[in-house]
């Protein structure tokens, strides 16, 4: 995760990360009741096991105890049906409550990610975000099923067996004990080596996964100018780095295997051959030594399947601060707890104060100082100016995606900032100048803004937009998806479609940004003729670098380096001789020219 000075943040180093999805487990407190009865039967049954075993050695294999070795071998048969049912069981419900909490965390992750604000998005890759939202969520789907199965199934199995051990023979038990912290130490020091480095590869191969998103989403673009072997070269870069970054991981965890496997059963030896002399020097019976002995061995691979289970979980570990991460990132836009109301009806009046704004991503630049604007409700203004002069911050204001640095923005008459956000989005209609299109049905793209239009509706707007025309000629009319980004439409389709969501939409205020930039002159007409009877009776405010969309205009505001620097209708500033007059000049002159070239 980068921080918002662009740098990158350094890891939480919580000392048990899967507690913070503790919340997640008791939301499901019977399956999880369920699934550890089950685990403690099957571990106990195991337990069972080396006590017949005991009985049988010490009682001895001959004709006058065949009925006891018949009763005791019917018992193991029993014993192997219970203890397959309740591995079952488990199976069941563990694995059912790793699915359920990781579908929980993948759909709050996502609501979450949702609400942020663009400033979140200014700094952090989207295919970073996907990452989590995948891979690491199935790491922790692993960890919350199998694998803390395992773990539990082993802490109890080692447990009981250390329990048994002490019942069976004491003295060889308080060797044991005295074995243990030479076995839990060098665990616990190689446990935390294994979840740095596998934070380290999770990072990686989340830069991987947000170049390839970012990559394929422009395959055109990689495409038209022949960039495929620097995107595969990049690409393959960062997956060779993925890949050293998880064989570090991997190489520490083996480690961590093989120094436990050597400590455990290095020290289960050592007993054992203490045990064997007490047997020689009949102390102890031969019984006792083998269930010792098979207490020992369960209890040593348990602690040893411990060992690998400690760097799974240490992987998930690292996957839960990552997702706990983008869980706990707050938005710089906060709806405020006890919004104010908002006019009702609504009228449209829209305000800038002395507003002053630079963004986070590059606070040493101010994009706005100290703008005032008043626009009247049902008035049309228009804001024209060079690139990099403000325009588009005007509008990302208004719909609150940043608060000014200072100064207010206000809509009828409330400081938006103490308003609902869904209340004030809800009274704004943007048409943007880069549409934004789903891969799902025309019908739903339409739609987006108003999920519970009716097919009336979606059509009636449709055909004030004009896209009517090229939707009925599609072979599956409004239900033809659109395709990834709406590749399958062109671009002057595409701004139809983004029209036709606005006028559904139906909000008091409509922010139009270049609307008609990527129309043709005959679709043009037909839109801006569209756009002429929606904007009546609403407040309307245009962005627009083509002048002619915008003589129609009340007034028209000139916007240079953050600020208004000239106002007026086209003719007023036409003749001030401003920057208005020389971008009309410019434009209109190479308009003649060109229709001149063409009549010629």
């Amino acid at each position: 995760m980068t921080n918002r000075d662009g740098g990158t943040a350094s890891p939480r180093r919580s000392p048990r990360p899967l507690a913070s999805l503790i919340p997640y487990l008791k939301r499901y407190r019977g399956m999880v009741a369920a699934a550890l009865f089950f685990l403690t039967l099957a571990a106990a049954t195991t337990l069972t096991l080396p006590l017949a075993v005991r009985r049988m050695i010490d009682h001895g294999f001959n004709e006058a105890n065949r009925g006891f070795i018949n009763n005791y071998f019917g018992m193991l048969l029993v014993i192997a049906v219970v203890l397959a049912l309740a591995s079952a069981l488990r199976y069941y419900y563990v694995i059912s409550i790793g699915e359920r909490i990781v579908s929980d965390l993948r759909r709050d992750v996502f609501a979450h990610v949702t609400t942020l604000s663009p400033a979140f998005f200014d700094v952090t890759q989207s295919g970073e975000i996907v990452s989590r939202l995948t891979a690491d969520t199935a790491q922790i789907k692993s960890a919350f099923g199998a694998t803390a199965s395992q773990a539990l199934r082993n802490l109890i199995l080692c447990l009981g067996a250390m329990g048994m051990m002490t019942y069976t023979s004491p003295r060889l038990s308080v060797l044991v004990l005295i074995a243990i912290p030479i076995i839990v130490f060098p665990l616990v020091a190689f446990g935390r080596s294994v979840r740095k480095r596998s934070r380290a590869a999770q990072d990686t191969l989340a830069d991987a996964s947000a170049f390839a998103a970012e990559t394929i989403g422009a395959s055109r673009t990689v495409q038209a100018f022949g960039g495929e072997a620097a995107a595969a070269n990049r690409f393959g870069g960062s997956v060779e780095a993925a890949y050293d970054a998880a064989r570090a991981a991997i190489r520490a965890r083996s480690i961590l295997t093989a120094i436990a496997i050597t400590l455990v059963f290095g020290s289960v030896v050592a007993v054992l051959w203490v045990g064997a002399q007490g047997v020689l020097s009949g102390t102890m019976s031969a019984g006792t030594l083998s269930q010792f002995l098979l207490y020992s061995v369960i209890a040593a691979s348990a602690l040893g399947s411990l060992s690998e289970v400690w760097g799974e979980l240490s992987q998930a570990g690292g996957a839960a601060e990552r997702l706990t991460e983008l869980l706990q990132e707050v938005s710089a836009v906060e709806n405020p707890k006890t919004p104010t109301p908002l006019p009702s009806p609504a009228r449209g009046a829209v305000t800038f104060d002395d507003v002053r704004f630079a963004y986070p991503s590059d606070p040493n630049r101010s994009a706005l100082k100290g703008l005032a604007l008043t626009v009247k409700p049902g008035e049309t203004v228009a804001v024209v100016g060079p690139s990099g002069a403000g325009k588009s911050t005007i509008f990302s204001l208004l719909l609150r995606f940043y608060d000014p640095t200072s100064g207010t923005i206000a809509l009828d008459g409330v400081d938006i900032r103490k308003a609902d956000l869904h209340e004030l989005r809800e009274r704004i209609a943007i048409v943007p100048q880069d549409v934004t299109i789903f891969a799902s049905s025309l019908h739903d793209n339409i739609a987006f803004g108003c999920p519970g239009a009716s097919r009336e509706a979606v059509e009636a707007a449709a055909k004030a937009a004009h896209a009517d025309e090229f939707i009925t000629r599609l072979e599956r009319g409004y239900d033809t998806p659109a395709g990834e980004r709406g590749v399958t439409l062109s671009g002057g389709q595409r701004q139809r479609i983004a029209i036709a969501r606005a006028i559904l939409k139906n909000a008091p205020v409509l922010l139009l940004d270049e609307a008609t930039s990527a129309l043709d002159a005959e679709s043009e007409q037909l839109v801006q003729t569209a756009l002429d009877g929606l904007m009546q009776g609403r407040t309307t405010i245009v962005i627009a670098h083509r002048l002619a969309t915008v003589l129609k205009a009340d007034r028209i505001l000139v916007v240079d380096d953050g600020r208004i620097v000239e106002e007026g209708t086209h003719a007023t500033l036409s003749r001030n001789g401003g920057i208005y007059a020389k971008l009309a000049r410019l434009q209109f002159d190479i308009a003649g020219d060109q229709l001149a070239a063409h009549r010629a």
